[in-house]
Parts: C-alpha cells; sequence; structure tokens
C-alpha cells in the first residue's frame, strides 16, 4: 500500500508541482526535515522552506516554515458553499487511513490546516469557518480535479466506519481538534501519538495548496484544484517521522 501511495502522489501532481515553481530541494532520503529552496515564483505564505514531522515525548508534531508568514493569505468569500475556495497546508503520509479512524486501505492519508471562510465543517456541529485549523483528509486520484487529486466521496447511502470526530459531511474527513498555532513564519499541529497508530517511522511530504468545493455540488466534492508548492519537488516522501534531536 505504501508504494501505491508513493506511486499515486507523483503520477497525479508532478505536473503542477512542475508549474508551481522551480523547486530545488535540499534533502537526504529518510531526513527528519525536507528544505526546499525558497522560490519567488510562490506566494511567501505558501513558500515552504522546511517542513517535519517529529515525535516529542507523547505527541508528534507536525511543523511547516515558509518564506513569508503562514497564514497571512486566506481565501476571499463568496457568501455560499457551492464553488467556495479553501487555502491548505498539507503533510502528505505514507499512514493508512485505518490508523486515523476510517476503513483501512481507503487512499492517500494527510494532515491538512485549513482555512474556507464560506461554510463550517467543525465535529458536533462546530463554527470553525473563521479560523485555521486541522482536518485529517483521505485523498485520490481523480481527472476531474485541476490538481489531480480529491477527497474521497462517500457515496450516497452509504454507511463506512468513520471516526467519532467526522463533521456528518459526504467525504472521508475528519474535524478532531488538535492544538494548532501560527507563530511567523510557522504552522504547528500537535498531536497525541496515541492516537495516530504507525506514525513513528512514517513517510512524509509538504504541500501547500487550494481546494475548491464542486460549484454543482456533485462528486467529486471537493477538488485539490491548485497545487502551490511541494516541498520535495517531486512527492517522493523523503522525511521520516523520527524522535526530535
Amino acid at each position: 500500500m505504501k508504494k501505491e501511495v508513493h506511486d499515486m502522489l507523483k503520477n497525479t501532481l508532478w505536473a503542477a508541482a512542475v508549474l508551481a515553481a522551480a523547486l530545488v530541494a535540499t534533502h537526504t532520503a529518510a531526513a527528519q526535515s525536507i528544505t526546499p529552496a525558497p522560490s519567488e515564483a510562490v506566494r511567501a505564505s505558501f513558500d515552504i522552506i522546511q517542513t517535519t514531522i517529529v515525535t516529542r515525548g507523547d505527541n508528534a508534531i507536525f511543523t511547516t516554515r515558509v518564506r513569508g508568514e503562514a497564514g497571512k493569505d486566506k481565501p476571499d468569500a463568496t457568501g455560499k458553499f457551492e464553488g467556495s475556495a479553501v487555502y491548505a497546508y498539507v503533510w502528505p503520509t505514507t499512514l493508512d487511513s485505518g490508523d486515523i479512524g476510517f476503513e483501512p486501505d481507503q487512499g492517500i492519508v494527510a494532515l491538512a490546516v485549513t482555512f474556507h471562510p464560506d461554510f463550517d465543517d467543525a465535529a458536533y456541529g462546530g463554527k470553525n469557518r473563521h479560523v485555521w485549523h486541522p482536518h485529517w483528509v483521505v485523498l485520490a486520484e481523480d481527472k476531474a480535479c485541476g490538481g489531480g487529486l480529491k477527497v474521497i466521496d462517500i457515496p450516497k447511502g452509504a454507511t463506512p466506519k468513520v471516526p467519532p470526530t467526522w463533521p456528518n459531511v459526504p467525504l472521508l474527513i475528519d474535524s478532531p481538534e488538535y492544538p494548532t498555532t501560527f507563530s511567523g513564519e510557522k504552522v504547528e499541529v500537535s498531536i497525541p501519538v496515541s492516537l495516530i497508530g504507525g506514525i513513528t517511522g512514517a513517510s512524509f511530504d509538504g504541500v501547500t495548496a487550494g481546494l475548491k468545493v464542486n460549484a454543482n455540488l456533485h462528486a467529486p466534492l471537493l477538488c485539490v484544484d491548485n497545487v502551490f508548492k511541494v516541498a520535495s519537488g517531486d512527492l517522493s516522501l523523503p522525511g521520516r517521522v523520527a524522535p526530535a534531536n
């Protein structure tokens, strides 16, 4: 499954990554961090210069640093759900969907810190359109999407296994309330290791991207629409989760 995830990521977003920036990543295989060169072709708040996932004590710490101020740029509100935009800082991983509370082997598991001013998707009916907040998402290839990937749709009438904090939307998306902070050039999420089986030794990458809700509200409902930057440059998932130094 890990090889399939790697191949799907590499094949579907390679073209978008090349267009986003001419990246030269200064990393080595199985490195704790991925440190791409800055690129003036990418908006500073999404221009990744370092991304890491480390374990520290009982927590896994997901961190991305950018050339500018993280979280500064947000999508414009449209006043409606259909066709609305989402901005995201994303960590694609080799975790299995079963590790985060869904059925196993469903697709590409990624942590995404998102902002979307036109709708709420917090757990238990909560409000979150006004803040940056984390999600687990399970992604799959879909050529109908500009970025080649979608958040996997749940067909009408289907009742798959979902986590307790699933926001009751027809997508493989979870809305846990993990501590998430923005500080200058850095966005960071802290997650108890006990909640994400398989995180130790997992591989990862870093991506900044824009997503879009289908204007017709049909599947695919939520597409990766535009890739701003890929930390590795080729979505090879060279990062390796390890204890913090």
